[in-house]
């Protein structure tokens, strides 16, 4: 399936409130991504911290068209696509 603009919003709109979290550990680094399609949108949550004191982060944001191209890609298997060519 080709993931054109036309078929991201399709699918965004067909998944409404699915969601996935998902987990990165690096050494002196970590980082939980938890993600939500809702309105349309797909959300990110990122939440982690770093080796330095003060580092932790919670991060929201809305992907832009590359990131949720990005994201559809890994979970296309676990999402509704009937109807989407």
């Amino acid at each position: 399936m080709r993931l054109t603009k036309d078929v991201i919003q399709k699918l965004l709109d067909l998944n409404e409130g699915f969601a996935k979290t998902t987990d990165f550990a690096d050494r002196n680094f970590k980082q939980t991504n938890h993600y939500l399609i809702k309105g349309g949108k797909l959300l990110i949550r990122s939440t982690g911290k770093t080796s330095w004191a003060d580092s932790r982060f919670d991060n929201n944001t809305i992907a832009d068209i590359d990131q949720t191209r990005r994201f559809l890609r890994k979970v296309i298997d676990e999402l509704k696509t009937e109807g989407i060519k």
